[in-house]
């Protein structure tokens, strides 16, 4: 048993020994490296008031540093200052080698640096973070001074030029002034002093010029787009100071109301058409734009099932025609609420014909007694004209509905041939043109997504002859139906793009310009549709279209005559 006792305590002690060996090399190689730091005595400094372009007593910062070898930058922000020994003082310092450090902070308010003034000292080293402390303090002026509150005014409203807008406010502080303060404004804008009684020019009293004064601004455009003035603002010894005023004018807008409300279908006592004479704005020398609005409501039937060819036209006195002035196809099933004002159409071509008493057609192709609730306005938008006087003639006038156009793809009688003469002083002319295919007529166009029947959904390019040369080309083709801001048209099959049109949109207006070079002369026009036969398999094609020519001059000028 000894024997065994001795073995084993041997084996004890080899083992201890070796374990305390091991132990005292591992904890050699686990040495860690001490941790850089940096403390600052504190994290907010406070100065009093002191006047620009002094500085203030200074305060202690301490600094602690720890196990650093970077270098430590000290960083003080605009009107604030840090020195070493409180005599040179410097924005930057940079300070290498030390545990403990004071630094010495003043608050140096730069010119203008005036009232509550906000900065830092930055500590920082590449070894540790940035230690940063706050700084306030308030800086004034002896100086006689005016300053606003904003510095600058935007009138952020369009205003219609001849009106006035709300006033806007500016608060205006004198400092250490010993007479008034005379405020000048220049441009389209006034002033006033209790928003009552405005003018170009006020004062501000000597004994109100130290301290604040709310100063009211009117905006009245003088002309369309930006407008700008300058506030002026004067004080015996204080510098002049500006603040710039800018706003923009909007033209004047005259509106007109024709039909409202007027139920168009067929069927249960409606009729598709309807025809009044309304008055409109007289004078319009000065109408740079006539724009056309149409919204359609739905009765409580609901509106038409379908997509309808509709238009809206206006009478030519002189010749008795009716003048195709806009068209559109309705939407299926639903109005044009989805829209401010429902469709848009620039009829500014017709202004000559939409002056004083002026008789206006509207029709739908609604075949149905769920009527469609047509309200028509025009816009008369004040400004200055491309040219002061307008005529127009007719050169075809296929539009009294869909299938009363020009048949396509067989032979037909419609003369598409015409002579038009413009008068000597014409300085613009162009023709103005509204097409629109109807039908299913075949063969089909075979098209990626669809099967293209003739003429409501053929792609097709037609050329325009003046003088028997192809001069301009219109192309039938899509216009984007899937992105119709009408988009809520189910049942209805309205996404899938036709031949130059869409349901729920206007029909695209197509502006041809000839120039002057016909000017007292005469020339041939010829609508020539792109060939192609029908197999008469798939019913009728027809393209209804509208061309008028339009003239313009500053000199009164009489219609160009048409053959």
């Amino acid at each position: 048993m000894k024997t065994i006792y001795k073995t084993n305590h041997i084996k004890t002690s080899l083992v201890l020994s070796l374990f305390f060996i091991l132990f005292n090399c591992s904890g050699s190689d686990n040495t860690s490296t001490p941790t850089a730091s940096i403390t600052v005595s504190n994290d907010s400094m406070v100065f009093g008031e002191i006047e620009e372009m002094n500085h203030s007593e200074s305060q202690i910062l301490n600094i602690q540093a720890t196990n650093l070898s970077a270098a430590v930058q000290i960083e003080a922000s605009p009107n604030f200052e840090v020195s070493l020994d409180d005599i040179d003082f410097t924005s930057e310092l940079s300070i290498s080698n030390f545990d403990s450090l004071n630094i010495y902070v003043r608050f140096s308010p730069q010119s203008a640096a005036l009232g509550l003034i906000y900065g830092t000292v930055r500590v920082k080293s590449t070894e540790t973070t940035d230690k940063v402390v706050s700084l306030t303090g308030i800086g004034f002026s002896t100086a006689p001074s005016i300053t606003t509150s904003p510095s600058s005014v935007t009138f952020q409203e369009v205003i219609a030029v001849g009106t006035t807008s709300v006033s806007r406010q500016i608060i205006v502080t004198g400092q250490n002034l010993t007479d008034v303060i005379n405020i000048i404004v220049t441009g389209p804008f006034k002033v006033s002093l209790d928003g009552f009684e405005y003018s170009n020019s006020l004062q501000i009293p000597s004994e109100s010029a130290n301290g604040s004064t709310d100063v009211y601004i009117r905006f009245s455009p003088e002309v369309i787009g930006s407008n700008s003035g300058i506030i002026t603002l004067q004080s015996t010894a204080a510098t002049d100071l500006e603040v710039n005023v800018l706003g923009t004018g909007a033209p004047i807008v005259h509106n007109y109301t024709t039909f409202n409300q007027q139920a168009l279908g067929f069927g249960g006592g409606f009729s598709q058409s309807n025809t009044q004479i309304f008055n409109l704005h007289q004078e319009i020398s000065n109408i740079a734009e006539i724009k056309m609005f149409l919204q359609i409501d739905c009765p409580s039937t609901g509106c038409d099932d379908w997509d309808r060819f509709a238009n809206i036209k206006v009478k030519d006195d002189a010749t008795g025609n009716w003048f195709e002035i806009g068209r559109y196809i309705t939407p299926y099933w639903v109005g044009t609420q989805q829209l401010d004002r429902g469709l848009e159409f620039d009829v500014t071509d017709f202004k000559a014909l939409l002056s004083g008493p002026t008789e206006l057609r509207i029709y739908i192709e609604n075949w149905t007694a769920k009527a469609d609730l047509i309200t028509l306005e025009f816009d008369y938008i004040e400004g200055t004209p491309d040219y002061p006087y307008y005529a127009v003639s007719e050169v075809l006038g296929f539009h009294a509905n869909s299938i009363d156009g020009v048949p396509y793809g067989v032979s037909h009688s419609e003369d598409l041939d015409k002579a038009v003469q413009i008068p000597n002083n014409a300085e613009s002319t162009h023709l103005r043109t509204l097409i629109s295919g109807w039908g299913h007529a075949t063969p089909n166009d075979n098209g990626p997504d669809y099967l293209r029947g003739c003429a409501e959904w053929c792609y097709r390019t037609h050329d325009v002859k003046i003088d028997g040369i192809n001069s301009f080309q219109h192309y039938m083709g899509p216009i984007g139906c899937s992105s119709n801001p009408i988009n809520n048209q189910s049942p209805g099959n309205w996404m899938p793009d036709r031949a130059g049109w869409c349901p729920g949109m206007v029909v695209p207006v197509r502006s041809n310009d000839l120039g002057t070079s016909f000017n007292g002369t005469s020339f041939t026009f010829e609508y020539d549709f792109e060939d192609w036969t029908s197999d008469g398999q798939g019913g009728n094609a027809y393209y209804a279209i509208s061309t008028y020519v339009v003239v313009k001059s500053n000199t009164e000028i009489s219609s160009p005559v048409v053959n």
